[in-house]
C-alpha cells in the first residue's frame, strides 16, 4: 500500500480527473522542451517518458515541426487493483517554427531514456564564410 503525504499533489489529480485534462488528438496536452545550438547543429529535446517508439510522430511541412506522441495505458492483469496513479495518459503534441537557415532535408532523431532528441544541421547557406576580393580593373577617366 502507498502512502500519501503530498495533499496538494492529489488535489491537482483529482481535478485533472474532473476536468479530463489528458491530451487527445484534436486537444493535445503540451510536452516539455530544451532547444540549443551545439556547433553546426540545433538541438530539440522533448521529454517523453513511456512512451514507445511506434506511437511517436515526427513531421516536417516547410519551416513547421510538429512532434506527437501518446502514452498509452499499460494492460495490466484482471487481479490488478490500481492503488495510485498519477503520470498523464493521453496525446502530447509540440510545433515549433524553424528558421531557414536550417536544413530541415537532414533531421535526425533519436530516443533514449525517455528522450526524443532531434538535431537540424544549419544550412550551408547560414554558415560564416570569407568572400574572395577578385582584381579590380582601373579606368581612367579622360575630361
Amino acid at each position: 500500500m502507498l502512502m500519501r503525504t503530498d495533499s496538494f499533489r492529489e488535489l491537482d489529480r483529482l481535478t485533472q480527473q474532473l476536468l479530463n485534462t489528458a491530451g487527445t488528438w484534436s486537444r493535445p496536452s503540451a510536452m516539455p522542451m530544451d532547444a540549443y545550438r551545439e556547433g553546426e547543429e540545433y538541438v530539440i529535446a522533448l521529454d517523453l517518458p513511456g512512451v514507445s517508439t511506434d506511437a511517436i510522430e515526427i513531421d516536417v511541412e516547410r519551416n513547421m515541426l510538429t512532434v506527437k506522441a501518446e502514452r498509452r495505458p499499460v494492460t495490466k492483469a484482471d487481479d490488478v487493483q490500481m492503488e495510485l496513479a498519477e503520470r498523464p495518459l493521453g496525446v502530447f503534441s509540440r510545433q515549433v517554427v524553424l528558421a531557414d537557415t536550417l536544413d530541415t532535408e537532414h533531421i535526425k532523431a533519436d530516443y533514449e531514456a525517455g528522450v526524443l532528441t532531434l538535431r537540424i544541421p544549419i544550412a550551408e547557406r547560414a554558415k560564416p564564410r570569407r568572400i574572395a576580393i577578385g582584381g579590380s580593373a582601373h579606368k581612367e577617366i579622360s575630361g
